[in-house]
C-alpha cells in the first residue's frame, strides 16, 4: 500500500506554480464567501445582472467552497497574466475590428494546467484538490480577494499590486489547510480614471457594473444588440478592456509580487 507524501509546503506550491506560469498565489479559507453572496443577491434582485448566469444562476452554490468540496479547508487561488506586449498585427486592407485582451488567446487551458499540477501534488498526500476556473461553482474574484493577491478596483476587477488586472484567475479548492493569506488594502485612492472611461457609463458606483450597459456582458448577451449603445461600440467585435487599459496600475506593470 503507497504511504501518502508529506503535505508540501507553501514555498513548494509557490514554485510549482510559478513552473506553469502562475505568478501569483494565495490561500483564502474554505468558508462561506459572504460579502460575495450578499453582492449577487442584492444587485440580481436589483436587475444590474441583466439576464447574466453564470455566478448569478445559484449565488449560494457559488459562494460555498463546502458544495464544490466537501470538507474543503482552503482555497489555493492562482493569477496567469494575459497582458501581451504588442497588439496582434492589424490588417492594412479591408474591414477588421477590436478584440479585448483577454480573448486573443486561450489564456484560461495554461491557467488550469498550472492549477491541476497544484491539485496533483496534493492529492499526493491524500487530501482531495479541485480546479475550478472559469466556472460558476466558485466567485473567482472573491477567492482572489480572500486569498490576498489583491484589491477590488473600482473597476470591480481584482487589481494586484504592481500588476494591475490582466491576469485570469482560478482556484484549488482542497481539504489540506494552508494558513490565510493577508488582505491587501485598497490602493486606488481617490483615482477614478476607470470610471470615467468606460463608454457607457456601466460602472454605476465604485466596485459595481450595470451589465445592462456593459458592453463586455452585451456582445456576449443573446438577441440583438441595443441600439442605444451601439455608436459606443465602436469596432469592438468582441469584449470591453477600457476600464482596465484605463487604469494607471494596469498599464504600468510593475515587479512581480507574490
Amino acid at each position: 500500500m503507497r504511504r501518502p507524501d508529506p503535505l508540501p509546503s507553501w514555498d513548494d506550491l509557490v514554485a510549482l506554480g510559478r513552473e506553469h506560469g502562475l505568478e501569483h498565489l494565495g490561500v483564502a479559507p474554505a468558508d462561506v464567501l459572504a460579502r460575495a453572496r450578499h453582492a449577487l443577491h442584492a444587485r440580481k434582485a436589483a436587475g444590474l445582472h441583466a439576464g447574466m448566469g453564470f455566478t448569478y444562476r445559484n449565488p449560494d452554490r457559488s459562494t460555498d467552497p463546502q458544495r464544490a468540496v466537501a470538507g474543503a479547508r482552503s482555497i489555493i487561488v492562482g493569477a496567469r497574466p494575459y497582458r501581451l506586449a504588442d497588439e496582434p498585427e492589424r490588417p492594412t486592407e479591408g474591414a477588421w475590428g477590436s478584440v479585448a485582451r483577454y480573448a486573443w488567446s486561450d489564456h484560461y487551458a495554461p491557467l488550469r494546467n498550472g492549477l491541476q499540477a497544484i491539485a496533483r501534488r496534493l492529492r499526493r498526500s491524500d487530501h482531495r484538490a479541485v480546479v475550478f476556473a472559469d466556472d460558476n461553482s466558485i466567485v473567482d474574484r472573491e477567492a482572489a480577494y480572500q486569498g490576498g493577491l489583491g484589491w477590488f478596483g473600482k473597476n470591480a476587477n481584482i487589481l494586484i499590486p504592481g500588476a494591475g488586472s490582466f491576469f485570469v484567475l482560478g482556484s484549488v479548492v482542497t481539504t489540506a489547510e494552508y494558513p490565510a493569506s493577508e488582505l491587501v488594502a485598497d490602493g486606488c485612492g481617490a483615482c477614478r480614471r476607470c470610471i470615467d472611461a468606460c463608454p457607457t457609463g456601466a460602472i454605476v458606483e465604485p466596485g459595481v457594473i450595470d451589465a445592462n450597459r456593459c458592453l463586455a456582458w452585451l456582445v456576449q448577451r443573446p438577441g440583438s444588440f441595443p441600439v442605444e449603445y451601439r455608436t459606443a461600440l465602436g469596432d469592438r467585435l468582441y469584449g470591453c478592456d477600457d476600464c482596465q487599459t484605463a487604469c494607471p496600475i494596469s498599464v504600468r506593470r510593475g515587479p512581480r509580487v507574490a
